[in-house]
């Protein structure tokens, strides 16, 4: 080794701005000369592995250690390259004193500890020096050299050497400035890749603050005040400031990611992002990306590294929509970064660590899926630590009044319209509909009418079933009503309707649930009927 030699690696590493390239360029660089058997760079990052880590005892400062990042050599006897991150090596304590073991592991803690180099030529003579002596015959090693990786005073890692031939004080002044080189190249690459992590993720909230403007401008905010949705509020005011994970449950378009926005808003992470991550829209293949993240050349494709939903939600709330669409080889990983906040993106070995808070929702029902081994029985309990039930809007119907004039409003606004009037005979339209698609499909209804309105009248054009529904209520009906040409006004359906509920209280003996009560012999659910009657205002006959 000689200047020109350290020179050429410098110069292989000096513009590379991906740090796992810089780190790959330095290692190889120095296993290329013969005299070298094993070369080794590990960074100082945050400690991770405490609780199994062998050096748990010795380790002085459980906040920070060596990690090691890259490695390369080449055996006397064995073909393979001394390239693994794994193992008994892959974390040191860092020791700011000489009160450390007398080995080769404690040195490197040294050199991280202090910014202090080693040398040592006496491994031949004295091979117990380091923890596997027995290799250190095998390998013919004579020498170590171990030195800091300093940028701008601060200390970053240590890069260490295992040679074969026995190296000079020269060679460390050499190897000295060199390290010093290396240092600026990671922290160039280091800059380099989170910038372009920091551009990446402002391209992913300005994409999701993009798709939030749409979605308040489709949804506003929570409107309503019937019991079904005071419950929600409450338990949305329960839950929110705690970080327990909230499960929400409802059919399709009953406002679940609105849900998770409240909850969201009125927690202590408010000012901290809310990403969302429609679980139902992303290819199998990519979940894991989406979720974790990439670097770059993991897979074919990979063309830069990938900051995955997780990391970019760190420290804010992560929204699953959908969640039963997770593939069933995936729920284990995400059962992990739930339990432990720990990852690693695809194509890397370092682990990351967040904190991140998640809100699932799902149309399924989750149970029937774990019977049918769709979804883990584990990674459930963990997400519903606080479920949460939402009506749909046919069990809620006094609410509609309240959301068709809010839409209205909305809609009228966005298209540069004078606010039309909706009427008594709107009302009774839309409240004799059942809503399969919800609130959504109230919306699209609402704004389809506006658009073929004319001279300030609202058109209304809800779906034919719910005219059905109310004929089919007059012919079980025992009162007749008197009407021109064989159609109805929206009044006599809603006289009909509140007479055939009057008539199954009265034979009920006004029992609204339970065997024999009148939401039995209605067909309907007892929260239904019980906001029906709320809705007609039917109070007991004396």
């Amino acid at each position: 080794m000689n200047i020109e030699f350290f020179q050429s690696i410098a110069l292989s590493v000096a513009n590379e701005r991906s740090v796992s390239v810089v780190f790959g360029n330095i290692v190889n660089g120095l296993a290329d000369s013969p005299d070298v058997v094993l070369a080794r760079i590990w960074l100082i990052e945050p400690g991770d592995l405490c609780r199994v880590c062998p050096w748990l005892k010795n380790c002085p400062d459980q906040m920070r250690c060596l990690h090691l990042v890259a490695s390369n050599g080449q055996s006397l006897h064995r073909k393979q390259r001394y390239t693994g991150l794994k193992g008994h090596y892959k974390r040191f304590p860092l020791y700011t004193t000489e009160s450390y073991d007398n080995t080769a592991t404690g040195k490197i803690g040294y050199i991280g500890g202090t910014g202090k180099a080693i040398l040592r030529n006496d491994i031949i003579e004295n091979p117990n020096w380091l923890l596997d002596p027995d290799w250190a015959k095998r390998e013919k090693i004579a020498s170590f050299a171990g030195q800091p990786l300093v940028f701008r005073g601060e200390t970053l890692g240590v890069l260490a050497l295992f040679s074969r031939k026995v190296l000079e004080q020269a060679h460390l002044v050499m190897l000295r400035t060199f390290a010093y080189n290396a240092a600026s190249a990671i922290a160039n690459a280091r800059a380099f890749e989170e910038i372009e992590q920091l551009r990446h993720r402002l391209e992913l909230e300005n994409e999701y603050l993009r798709d939030k403007v749409r979605d308040v401008a489709a949804f506003g905010n929570i409107v309503g005040r019937s019991p079904a949705l005071e419950k929600i509020l409450r338990q949305i005011e329960m839950v929110a400031p705690t970080d327990a994970t909230v499960l929400i449950h409802g059919e399709s378009g009953t406002g679940k990611e609105l849900i998770a926005l409240a909850i969201h808003q009125r927690s202590k992470r408010k000012n901290q992002p809310l990403i969302k991550v429609n679980c139902a829209s992303i290819p199998r293949e990519l979940f894991e990306s989406e979720f974790f993240g990439h670097v770059k050349g993991a897979f074919t494709g990979a063309l830069r590294d990938r900051t995955g939903r997780f990391q970019l939600a760190d420290g804010g709330t992560l929204f699953l929509d959908e969640v039963g669409d997770i593939p069933l080889e995936l729920q284990s990983k995400l059962l992990r970064v739930l339990q432990e906040g720990e990852f690693e993106r695809i194509g890397e070995e370092k682990t990351r660590r967040v904190n991140v808070r998640v809100i699932a929702a799902t149309n399924r029902d989750l149970k029937k899926e774990m019977e049918a081994k769709r979804f883990r029985h584990d990674l459930y309990f963990r997400l519903s630590a606080f479920p949460l039930e939402i009506v749909p809007l046919r069990e809620r119907r006094e609410d509609i009044p309240l959301l068709a004039k809010e839409f209205v409003k909305q809609i009228c606004q966005s298209m540069g319209l004078k606010e039309l009037p909706l009427k008594e005979k709107h009302i009774l339209q839309l409240q004799n509909y059942d809503w399969p698609g919800n609130i959504r499909e109230l919306r699209n209804v609402i704004e389809r009418a506006v658009i073929v309105s004319r001279n300030n009248e609202l058109r209304l054009d809800v779906p034919v079933n719910s005219m059905e529904k109310a004929l089919s209520l007059m012919s079980s009906s025992a009162k007749s009503i008197e009407r021109s040409g064989g159609i109805l006004t929206y009044e006599d359906l809603r006289k009909l309707e509140k007479e055939n509920i009057l008539n199954a209280l009265c034979q009920s003996n006004w029992k609204v649930s339970g065997h024999g009560g009148a939401a039995e012999l209605l067909g309907v659910k007892p929260t239904t009927l019980a906001s029906q009657i709320k809705a007609f205002g039917i109070k007991k006959r004396p």
